[in-house]
């Protein structure tokens, strides 16, 4: 009893469609009859591209054409031509802008009476002497067609087999029309072997020859015997791939009623048809409302992300941390047995570009486990509740796959600090966030799903997400020390080719501050030059103009500066480096140059002699020196101040409001924070700023900060103005150069010449080596040579 209501129901389920299959098949028959029966066919002449016009008048199948002048200023040709393919001459229409100034080119080439020839003929009347060529003009069209696909035959009953599916190609035709002079028959003497009697025009003097070419035809080899007289050569490309166009047929009026009258039911009942068909299936996959279904990536051992632990470099206890993960999957007994759990949750906590991606796309490649990758941003919908029933239905597949791994990225996009918002506890995005705490650790928690998520905003994450049993570790992938950058390069340079000039600790110490994502660019960036270069391998030139480029931007060699402006920027940045050079505690300039680099007009760049993790006071101050010896220099030796110190004022200023309210670096004001704080945190972190201190403590903060400010601006005036020789000599080398490097500053402090900064190498190398020039001995920070007594108060090392 119970089968046979199964089955009735089923019937019940394919009634409708099968009525509705039925209507359709009614519907296209009544169409194809009406087409058939009443509908009447008119043929217009075929339009043209302008490309199939001139390749039928060049080819002279052209019979007859009419210019017509329009009110638009266009001119419209009509004719006929021949066609090969049919038994009637075909009429064409074609529009020109500007045919009216080309009508007596076109009526010429029409005039001419081409006279076929085969190659070899032609060749030898020109090679004897026969004929003078005066002209050669070389027509190539092409045309793209679909080859259709092949099928195998087959048996009855048996399914078609495509043993080839259907090809997109391209094919093209060539031919020469040469324009000869043709001598009288009675004048020949003797005529040349390969050239037949009937291949003789009837008529001398100037003739056109068409010349057909095969495939095997070697058409430079003709063009430079038939032109070895001095004869000029034009070429023609035309493109016919819509010379199959579409032909124009008008049917009857009452045809046109119809379809005009049925049409828009038809489509409406189409539409209301399938949106049910959906709304009936919205459980399915590809249901209209199935906005709840997760969107997530799935990676299992077949389909892999081909990175593994071995791309990934520079973070070696990242890498340490998480391959416990996928050992845990690996063999989870060995954990078991003891008694151990692994952690619920990973958060990986990052600068952008530092590895984040990288390290979960590893994961995926070497763990043997499924792996569900999705970002934050996925779950957000306009719609109300999607976010939350997105997050079950991701969960609810990882317990199917169980034991899995779930990566979410970006998650600071859902699991932002709940109560932070103007919308309240109501907000969607607090939903969906609750959803995510729910699954990883609520009343029913799976113990074989291992969630890792990255960030870079973990201070707006909310803290119930944080807490052990949901993100039990902490995972922070910082900027690359400079081993990491060392071994971050190396991956990288293994999948390009480059030369011996490539050293790699020194680019990876030229790169302090660099992310493996910026690392990788310029790797990429160095292998963009060569190519463009026209070199076959990366050099190390094509490595740090890359570096250059990747965080200064591209050298502007086409900006016409003012020599008055080359000037003044050439003192700046010689101010910034001699500042630099000359403090015992400033990082030493690496290269100085003044030519345009994205917005600035010139860079000084400054290398740290070694990577520490401790920035001391006596650094800091040194920094903002160096900050100021642009203007300096530009006051001292200028005779006036530019808009271009802003940036380095800027940052200067920001340094010093730092020093004395978070780093505790004055004095007067002590180790107390007076940073600014964040306002109430339902306004949201972002939106408002305030301080929690007094005004006269803001008065006594603000005479601090211009205290460092004017003692830096003291150092720097001092430094530069006993450096003046070293001013003027790196001013006038980055005049004549435009760049140097911090070894050539130090040549030019130590009193090398200017003629001899880089002189020419020498024929035979000398017996005896040069002895290297000493520079100057650089200031400590407080402003003093070493040895001297401390200079201004309040700016001795701390």
């Amino acid at each position: 009893m119970q089968d046979n209501e199964n089955k009735s129901t089923d019937a019940d389920k394919q009634r409708p469609s099968r009525s509705f299959g039925s209507f359709l098949l009614f519907l296209f028959v009544l169409i194809i009859l009406l087409v058939v029966v009443g509908g009447k066919t008119v043929t217009k002449p075929r339009t043209y591209t302008q490309d199939q016009y001139l390749f039928h008048l060049y080819s002279g199948r052209v019979i007859s054409q009419v210019f017509r002048g329009s009110a638009e200023g266009t001119t419209k040709i009509v004719g006929t031509r021949e066609a090969p393919e049919r038994p009637q001459p075909e009429e064409f229409s074609v529009e020109f802008a500007d045919a009216g100034a080309q009508e007596g080119l076109f009526r010429e080439v029409k005039a001419r009476d081409l006279v076929p020839i085969r190659s070899e003929a032609l060749e030898a009347g020109v090679d004897s002497g026969l004929f003078e060529v005066q002209q050669v003009e070389s027509v190539t069209a092409v045309e793209t067609f679909v080859e259709p696909a092949l099928t195998a035959e087959r048996q009855p009953g048996e399914p078609v087999r495509e043993e080839r599916p259907a090809i997109e190609r391209r094919r093209s035709q060539e031919f020469l029309l040469v324009e000869a002079v043709v001598p009288a028959r009675g004048s020949i003497q003797n005529l040349p072997a390969a050239l037949d009697d009937t291949e003789l025009p009837a008529r001398t003097g100037h003739q056109w020859f068409r010349v057909n070419l095969d495939q095997e035809a070697d058409l430079g080899g003709l063009l430079a015997r038939l032109t070895a007289g001095g004869a000029p050569v034009e070429r023609h490309l035309f493109e016919l791939s819509d010379e199959q166009g579409t032909s124009f047929r008008n049917s009857s009026s009452a045809l046109s009623t119809m379809l005009l009258v049925l049409g828009p039911w038809v489509l409406i009942f189409l539409v209301f048809f399938f949106f049910m068909r959906q709304l009936r299936n919205q459980g399915g996959a590809g249901g209209v409302m199935s906005f709840g279904r997760s969107r997530a990536q799935m990676y299992s051992k077949e389909n892999r992300t081909n990175v593994t632990f071995d791309d990934v470099a520079g973070a070696q206890e990242a890498k340490a941390e998480v391959r416990e993960l996928v050992e845990f999957l690996k063999n989870p007994g060995r954990f078991q047995r003891i008694g151990g759990r692994i952690p619920r949750g990973v958060l990986l906590v990052g600068p952008p570009g530092c590895g984040k991606t990288l390290l979960a796309k590893a994961i995926a490649g070497e763990a043997e486990v499924p792996f569900f990758s999705i970002s934050g941003s996925d779950f957000v919908e306009m719609f109300v509740g999607v976010g939350a029933s997105r997050v079950r239905d991701l969960f609810k597949q990882a317990r199917e796959n169980s034991p899995c791994i779930i990566f979410l990225d970006e998650i600071d996009a859902v699991g932002r600090r709940r109560g932070s918002g103007m919308g309240g506890g109501h907000d969607e995005r607090e939903q969906t966030l609750n959803a995510i705490l729910v699954e990883m650790d609520g009343f029913s928690t799976d113990e074989g799903i291992i969630v890792v998520a990255a960030t870079n905003r973990p201070d707006v994450l909310d803290p119930a997400l944080l807490r052990p049993g949901r993100f039990d570790r902490e995972v922070t992938i910082d900027l690359p020390d400079l081993e990491g950058r060392r071994a971050i390069l190396d991956v990288h340079l293994k999948r390009v080719k480059h030369d011996q000039s490539v050293v790699l600790e020194d680019l990876a110490r030229s790169t302090p501050g660099y992310s493996g994502a910026d690392l990788a660019a310029i790797v990429n960036e160095a292998a963009i030059m060569a190519v463009l270069d026209k070199r076959d391998e990366v050099a190390m030139p094509d490595l740090e103009e890359a570096r250059d480029k990747v965080r200064y931007g591209r050298k502007k060699r086409s900006a016409q500066v003012e020599e008055e402006d080359r000037r003044v920027t050439a003192y700046h940045e010689a101010g910034h480096a001699i500042v630099a050079q000359m403090l015992e505690h400033g990082d030493p300039p690496h290269k100085v140059t003044i030519v345009p680099r994205g917005r600035a007009l010139g860079l000084t760049m400054m290398l740290p002699e070694r990577d520490t993790p401790h920035t001391q006071r006596r650094r800091l101050q040194a920094q903002l020196a160096i900050a100021f010896g642009g203007r300096v220099a530009e006051q001292e030796f200028c005779g006036d101040i530019s808009a271009g110190a802003m940036d380095d004022i800027r940052r200067a200023t920001d340094l010093a409001r730092a020093m004395v309210t978070e780093l505790g670096m004055s004095d007067l004001i002590g180790p107390i924070n007076y940073g600014d704080r964040a306002g109430s945190e339902f306004l949201g972190t972002e939106l408002s700023r305030g301080k929690d201190h007094s005004e006269s403590t803001a008065q006594e903060i603000d005479r601090e900060v211009r205290r460092l400010i004017d003692e830096a601006y003291a150092l720097a005036e001092r430094v530069i103005r006993e450096n003046r020789e070293g001013m003027e000599s790196v001013t006038q080398a980055l005049l004549q150069f435009e760049t140097i490097n911090g070894e050539e500053i130090r040549k030019l402090l130590a009193g090398t010449a200017l003629e001899d900064l880089r002189p020419e190498p020498p024929a035979e190398p000398e017996s005896t080596p040069e002895a290297r020039p000493e520079p100057p001995p650089r200031r400590s920070a407080d402003g003093d040579l070493p040895g001297d007594l401390p200079g201004t108060p309040g700016l001795s090392p701390a």
